[in-house]
């Protein structure tokens, strides 16, 4: 059940009503059974999945949070032990909560890695070593990279002391199931999204209002500005001989708004249908084509999904044993100045390298996490070159300079993130290239962007789209838009829903040869 389909729109409404008009003791649960109709509408027999995660998970927090109290009843029992009896005690229980923690986290990961990696396994055995394997083609089930992140996250929180393990198996059901957040994210925390989500909500007619308002914008950047430049970058990337050069500029290009559009739009899907039930979701973009470097704008993009590998893989990996032998072994033998960069490094490339398989099964999605990589760790080490060109460089400190930054910065991850509309390595770096080598830049006057699927009238439309998305995002910077309209008389922030609802429908991009029915970051 897509966002952008009637069927949730109907789905939604009824949820509300019954949401508001039952017993507020009945809304949680009705969440649950919700989230479940809603994730049985993209295939019942992956219900299976979501089930197994949300068992394995709470049955695992159940199990440390016991072995951690063992632990404390045992330790206030025994007040007579010495110091370094109780650490020998201490290091035998973690061990045991460790050994559960890393059982669970194997069967979930397992369970992702053979529906999602098989295929792509034996194909490159099939190409290195020219083995016959069958290709077994599972097919994904839906957002679980996002929602067994968000519960495997939980585990490891348990397991850190964070807080207690959750004892209702509905809340932890739903915590890991909810559905606005289910298939796309954010990837929430557990203390941050459970504080509203198990509370009773009495209905907040502001709340409604500006959560309503927020899903109607994310309709509007998904069908007026991203689904109507969809078909303009399927034509781009399907003739790969005859697009080359200017095209494939202006293909980095459609393909950074329409990503920004489409995914951000349904995070606003998200996070205003979750405030319409009076719940707080985590937001997970801050302006990220504002970012005047490639640290600044991951700081900005998919935040949830940059904290969830920096607190659960790259701190772990950078503190951990062999990585400070690593680290010691470094220092004696590269000096001080490298030896200890090069834990630094190890770890973030892991992390980058995770961050690309993450994003999916295939070669383009490793180089691309690489190449992030190595623009992230070149740009660390340049720092104080940096700061030295600041300092001495006047204009380096003036507007004119930060949107010099803004602009090389967004070109730059445009660049980068190509490799996820060619798909194929050899044939991005070759279209790449052929900016380099192909003089075709008449077509951006000779009405040559008229024949990729898009008319004059389109272009209009996204421009206008892209205009008010930029004017938006600038007037956030300050003061967001809720709170701005909230000092405005109410008639104008009715005439403002009104409006952007009449755009939604009216210039959305629907019928033959645009496709509102899936969102870009339902594939991961």
């Amino acid at each position: 059940m897509s966002f952008v389909s009637y069927s949730f729109i109907g789905f939604l409404a009824v949820l509300l009503c019954l949401y508001y008009l039952l017993p507020k003791k009945c809304q949680w649960p009705l969440l649950l059974l919700g989230s479940f109709v809603f994730y049985a509408f993209s295939g019942s027999r992956y219900l299976i999945f979501l089930v197994v995660t949300i068992l394995s998970t709470y049955g695992s927090g159940l199990w440390i949070e016991k072995i951690w109290g063992k632990q404390d009843a045992y330790l206030k029992e025994h007040k007579e032990l010495a110091r370094e009896e109780k650490k020998a005690y201490k290091k035998i229980v973690t061990r045991k909560a460790r050994a559960v923690l890393v059982l669970c986290l194997i069967f979930n990961l397992g369970i992702l890695a053979v529906i999602k990696y098989t295929d792509f396994v034996l194909e490159n055995l099939n190409g290195i070593f020219g083995t016959e394997f069958a290709l077994h083609h599972f097919l994904l089930p839906l957002g679980i990279s996002f929602y067994m992140f968000q519960s495997l996250g939980y585990v490891i929180d348990v397991y850190r002391r964070k807080y207690p393990a959750e004892r209702n198996i509905g809340k932890a059901a739903l915590f890991t199931s909810f559905f606005p957040q289910v298939i796309q994210g954010p990837i929430s925390r557990y203390d941050d999204l459970s504080k509203s989500l198990f509370s009773e909500h009495a209905f907040n007619p502001q709340d409604f209002f500006y959560g309503l308002l927020r899903v109607v914008w994310g309709f509007f950047k998904k069908l007026v500005i991203a689904d109507r430049l969809a078909p303009v970058i399927l034509t781009l990337t399907e003739d790969t001989e005859k697009y080359t050069g200017f095209y494939v500029l202006a293909n980095i290009f459609f393909y950074a708004i329409q990503l920004y559009g489409d995914f951000t739009g349904g995070i606003d899907i998200t996070i205003g249908v979750s405030r319409m039930l009076g719940i707080q979701v985590t937001e997970n973009f801050d302006r990220p084509y504002f970012s005047k470097n490639i640290a600044e704008y991951w700081r900005r993009w998919h935040i949830t999904m940059g904290t969830w590998f920096k607190d659960y893989i790259f701190y772990p990996l950078s503190v951990s044993g062999w990585m400070l032998k690593v680290s010691k072994w470094s220092r004696k033998h590269l000096g001080a100045a490298l030896g200890k960069r090069i834990p630094v490094y190890l770890s973030t490339i892991i992390v980058w390298f995770a961050t690309g398989v993450w994003h999916g099964a295939a070669w383009n999605f490793i180089v691309w996490g690489m190449i992030n990589c190595v623009v992230l760790l070149i740009s660390q080490e340049l720092g104080p070159l940096y700061k030295k060109f600041h300092e001495k460089v006047s204009f380096s400190n003036t507007l004119v300079w930060d949107a010099v930054q803004i602009f090389r910065t967004f070109w730059l991850m445009g660049l980068i993130r190509i490799l996820d509309v060619y798909r194929d390595v050899p044939l991005t770096f070759r279209m790449v290239g052929s900016m380099f080598t192909t003089s075709n830049w008449g077509a951006l006057t000779d009405g040559s962007l008229l024949e990729l699927g898009a008319s004059a009238a389109d272009y209009i439309v996204i421009a206008i789209g892209i205009i008010l998305m930029f004017i938006v995002s600038l007037l956030q910077g300050k003061k967001k838009i809720a709170d701005r309209l909230e000092e405005k008389p109410v008639a104008l922030r009715y005439i403002v829903l009104l409006v952007l609802i009449l755009a939604a429908v009216v210039l959305g991009a629907y019928g033959i040869g645009y496709d509102a029915t899936q969102f870009i970051y339902n594939q991961f």
